[in-house]
């Protein structure tokens, strides 16, 4: 079983949460706007949020991505690894990085399964949320999708389990980076994509899909005047029931913000052909929280 962290990292640094470490990256200039904390996907780190968090900082914006425990260069946590486990190290981490300001949560992927139960447990800190892509804890309901899920979760826990073998390395070169990465950025995401240890932990992280579905419904819709933009991968034509289940948060919010980016896939979305609209999505929440407690229009764009 890999569980040691993989190379020192290249870019960012490691914090301390308690006798283990995540790697944290940082940019922007520190200011009195929130925090923009960016959760990354299944088989995800820091380096997926480079484009972005360049992006950002050039608007001011100070952002963190970080490894989740296991993952990237940061150190193994705790079994099991689902949402709680995940909030729990986030907010040991913002602790530790002195870390005391509001915060505007984005997610891709599987991380909208975890960032509800971090809302959950601190619900005055987060001012809110922006779901890239995400898969929410409604979609488990979906026959379909619930198919492809568990199809998914059995491939992906066979991958972590024979990971040991080294097969990833090869395999990191051809499919390594599909967000599109510049630089630094772009050879880490592949060296970390094929290290043993990330596939591994990834892998157990997927495993918890199910249950933390079971979770984030029992919790409920986010809270009504909590600022959601949703930004998704595709034309709102496509794939409409998928669509329809990745906008509902959106939807449900006083402060919505819905945009579908034709063109982009589920990964180069956060790339720097497509990173854009995610932005667009955090300067919706920062009106909302700017402007105080009057809902806004809900928007839809379906051009990037």
């Amino acid at each position: 079983m890999p569980v040691r962290a993989g190379l020192h990292p290249d870019r960012g640094q490691l914090v301390d949460i308690g006798g283990r470490c995540l790697r944290v990256v940082r940019a922007g200039v520190r200011s009195d706007a929130p925090l923009v904390v960016f959760e990354c996907g299944a088989f995800g780190c820091a380096a997926d949020w480079a484009v972005v968090q360049d992006r950002a900082a050039q608007q001011g914006l100070a952002t963190l991505a970080y490894d989740r425990a296991g993952l990237g260069y940061s150190d193994p946590g705790p079994a099991p690894r689902d949402a709680r486990a995940i909030a729990i190290d986030l907010e040991a981490l913002l602790t530790r990085s002195g870390e005391t300001r509001p915060i505007i949560l984005v997610g891709h992927s599987m991380a909208g399964l975890m960032l509800p139960i971090f809302i959950d447990r601190n619900p005055d800190r987060v001012r809110g949320v922006v779901l890239v892509d995400a898969v929410t804890p409604e979609t488990i309901e979906n026959p379909a999708a619930a198919r492809v899920v568990n199809g998914f979760t059995a491939a992906m826990v066979l991958v972590g389990r024979w990971s040991v073998l080294g097969f990833m390395r090869p395999v990191s070169w051809v499919i390594g980076d599909r967000i599109g990465l510049e630089g630094e950025a772009a050879r880490e995401k592949r060296r970390i994509y094929g290290l043993a240890s990330h596939a591994y932990w990834a892998a157990q992280e997927i495993g918890q899909w199910r249950a933390n579905s079971e979770v984030g419904r029992r919790l409920g819709p986010y809270p009504p005047r909590l600022p959601v933009a949703v930004v998704t991968a595709g034309i709102a034509q496509a794939a409409p029931g998928r669509k329809a289940i990745q906008a509902a948060p959106a939807l449900a919010s006083e402060h919505g913000y819905i945009a579908h980016v034709p063109g982009a896939g589920h990964a180069s979305l956060l790339g720097r052909r497509f990173a854009d609209p995610i932005l667009a999505g955090v300067d919706h929440v920062l009106s909302v929280i700017t402007a105080g407690d009057q809902p806004k229009p809900k928007q839809v764009r379906t051009k990037v």
